[in-house]
């Protein structure tokens, strides 16, 4: 197969999984006026879930029929690091308004529990072969289930809280018009899931016709690919002004990713995932887990002030991290 075949067949993916997310923004935001939901509660449950589809879809497919763990742990953790180095772009485009001090606190919770959540995989990353397995599934997998669910009741019950004191409109849209909007919805959500399952073939083939390591395709390009719907549904958000919809659909899609190696684990039949992945993926989880504490940092801190007037130093932070992280990874060449 000619590299410019492959290429074009990558091309054709990140198009379609694009115009997918950008479309989901749309229905999602019109259903949430439709049922008087809150924003910030559909970026985190419902956006996150359905803008990581490309990466579910990923990573069963990069162990089920590509047999390249590497792409699938790389995927995912790469997700991660480039959603938290998108919030990089999303300060930017704040102008004069800094980021962190117009976010919710909400968002401290769900970056806790993917601090958690990247201990656990860092911790079975570095025990290798010693980590505990039941049959062919390691003890994390489960560990993940559990504190991906803990983490969507927590922030539920406090987002419910939050917009108890705000008391939303009722509901106005016609039934008609609500059932377009989920049409709509449910078919942008299988373009993106359907495109996400034929990413890891072009993927795998073009790191064979480039030279490069799976480690380095699935952490730097594939996972720049799949995060394309969060990237237009964040994008979407912040034409509406919706900030806090926009942060925390990055922050729920990585405790989504994570959770993804969970299910990647499940049927990977060779014996756990993550035991078979390359130690350089460790550093990649490091990464994750340095740049969400300096997310949490910016919550905490909320700076005002702009490094030439542009980014503040959290954003710079992000993005030097980042690239020292994919320097790491290209030179592992796993």
């Amino acid at each position: 197969m000619t590299l410019t075949w492959l290429a074009m067949q990558f091309a054709l993916c990140a198009l379609l999984i694009a115009r997918a997310g950008y479309v989901l923004s749309r229905s999602a935001d019109a259903l949430a006026e439709a049922h008087g939901w809150g924003r910030g509660w559909v970026g985190l449950a419902l956006l996150a879930t359905v803008t990581s589809l490309p990466e579910l879809a990923s990573g069963i497919s990069a162990v089920a029929l590509v047999d390249a763990p590497n792409l699938a742990v790389g995927n995912a953790l790469g997700a991660c690091i480039v959603n938290l180095l998108f919030l990089v772009v999303v300060d930017a485009m704040q102008g004069r308004q800094p980021l962190y001090p117009a976010a919710s606190a909400t968002h401290l919770l769900s970056a806790g529990f993917g601090v958690v959540m990247l201990g656990f995989v860092t911790l079975s990353l570095l025990s290798g072969a010693r980590a505990p397995a039941v049959l062919h599934v390691g003890i994390y997998s489960p560990m993940l289930l559990a504190l991906y669910l803990l983490a969507l009741k927590s922030v539920h019950a406090h987002e419910r809280q939050s917009l108890q004191s705000a008391k939303n409109a009722t509901p106005s849209a016609a039934a008609g018009q609500t059932h377009r909007e989920w049409r709509r919805f449910l078919l942008a959500a299988l373009v993106v899931l359907a495109a996400g399952s034929w990413l890891p073939e072009a993927a795998d083939g073009l790191a064979s016709a480039l030279g490069l390591s799976r480690s380095f395709v699935g952490t730097i390009l594939m996972a720049v690919v799949t995060t394309l719907p969060e990237m237009a549904v964040t994008l979407g958000a912040l034409r509406l002004g919706a900030l806090d919809m926009a942060i925390g659909n990055l922050l729920g899609s990585n405790l989504f990713n994570i959770l993804i190696l969970a299910v990647g684990d499940a049927f990977y039949i060779r014996g756990p995932l993550l035991t078979d992945a390359a130690a350089v993926h460790a550093g990649t989880a490091v990464t994750a887990l340095v740049m969400t504490g300096l997310v949490i940092i910016g919550l905490v801190m909320r700076p005002q002030g702009h490094v030439l007037r542009v980014l503040s130093w959290i954003s710079i932070a992000l993005v030097a991290i980042y690239v020292l992280n994919a320097t790491l990874v290209y030179l592992a060449g796993v």
